[in-house]
């Protein structure tokens, strides 16, 4: 019979208390069971360390400790069991009469590419399925590698001309009306998929030239899963009304975090007072904004996002309008497209629990976005 351990005992109902604040990866802090006090539990070489007497005088693992422990594989569990996955979309019924019994019917050519055709058994019509891509002149393929090209870093025209290697004649206004109109279908999507983010968010903003002028563009990220959670683009950096970003940012989560961590510019300070700062303790939300540039309380992973906004917005040599979709459709690409080395080459949806599944991950998405678009209707 296996003896039960007292601090895991402990622990565990921390845990499931939520009596814990996760600053950063390896920082955490957890509130003491008997006194008003917080204890700094801190990663290092690997092996959790926290600053309770019963860890630094009995060198045993403590109750905080189990605590960081038990809350991390609770966390697996519940992003584990609200899973979302998209799956690539086959033809399996007649688009006439709904029917399963199917058949291959040759292939439909025209000049740039050939479609499946298919005949109904059971009400003898043949039909061809481009979902996504009806009365586009180009192969999906052709359009999804415009799309990959452009947020890996490439300018319009140099996508253009990287497509004249498959056979493909565009200008470089026809790249960006695909990635203007695919990404308005994802995002109306994909806003109705809550993300299983962490508890730590940062904020930061960047200048960037919109039309000619200085503008600032105003980020909120997942610290845990480095998910961009919500931009919003300000006129000016002091005496910006952050809320709006902050409002975002919880309409997208469904959720609120337990700290916040920005540098040091009053409006977010402001915005956090009247969005995510509460009377009762349990539900307060920890406001760090003296971040440093070394040690726990920096800010670095932020300033990894802007420096990838920041090499896109270079190529694009500022943008042209405030509400671009290029934007969003990098917040899009950085999310569910581009994996991150520091989440075991994961991307930061899959992080939030979020799998696209499929050879072209493009397709899949903008595929299962038209379905969706239409039953929402």
């Amino acid at each position: 019979m296996t003896e039960t351990n007292p601090r895991q005992e402990k622990g565990k109902a921390i845990a499931l208390k939520s009596d814990l604040i996760r600053v950063s990866d390896y920082h955490y802090h957890v509130h003491s069971q008997t006194t008003n006090r917080d204890y700094d539990v801190i990663k290092s070489d690997g092996i959790w360390h926290c600053d309770c007497p019963d860890h630094k005088f009995r060198k045993v693992c403590c109750k905080h400790i189990h605590a960081i422990e038990f809350s991390l594989k609770i966390r697996e569990e519940v992003r584990e069991r609200n899973k979302v996955t998209i799956e690539p979309i086959s033809i399996d019924s007649c688009r006439f009469c709904h029917g399963k019994n199917l058949k291959k019917y040759g292939i439909r050519k025209n000049k740039h590419y050939a479609i499946q055709r298919f005949l109904c058994v059971d009400c003898h019509k043949t039909f061809s399925m481009n979902l996504g891509f009806e009365k586009m002149k180009h192969n999906p393929k052709g359009i999804t590698t415009a799309m990959q090209l452009y947020f890996s870093g490439e300018s319009l025209r140099n996508v253009s001309k990287s497509l004249k290697l498959l056979g493909m004649d565009v200008t470089h206004q026809t790249v960006y009306n695909w990635i203007e109109r695919y990404t308005k279908l994802m995002e109306k999507y994909l806003e109705k998929i809550i993300p299983q983010v962490g508890d730590a968010w940062r904020a930061d903003e960047i200048y960037m030239k919109i039309k000619g002028d200085l503008k600032y563009v105003f980020a909120m990220m997942d610290d845990e899963t480095r998910y961009l959670i919500a931009q919003e683009v300000g006129d000016r950096k002091e005496g910006h009304d952050a809320r709006g970003l902050l409002q975002k940012s919880k309409q997208v989560t469904g959720t609120k975090p337990k700290v916040f961590i920005t540098d040091g510019l009053a409006s977010y300070h402001e915005a956090y007072k009247k969005e995510f700062w509460t009377l009762k303790r349990e539900d307060r939300t920890l406001h760090v904004r003296h971040i440093h540039l070394q040690g726990d309380m920096n800010n670095n992973k932020m300033e990894r996002l802007n420096g990838e906004i920041r090499d896109r917005e270079k190529v694009m040599r500022g943008l042209k309008k405030k509400d671009t979709p290029l934007l969003k459709g990098y917040e899009i690409y950085h999310n569910y497209f581009r994996e991150h080395s520091a989440l075991d080459n994961k991307t930061p949806s899959q992080a939030c629990g979020i799998e696209i599944n499929g050879d072209n991950k493009w397709i899949t998405l903008i595929q299962n976005s038209v379905i969706q678009n239409k039953n929402t209707m």
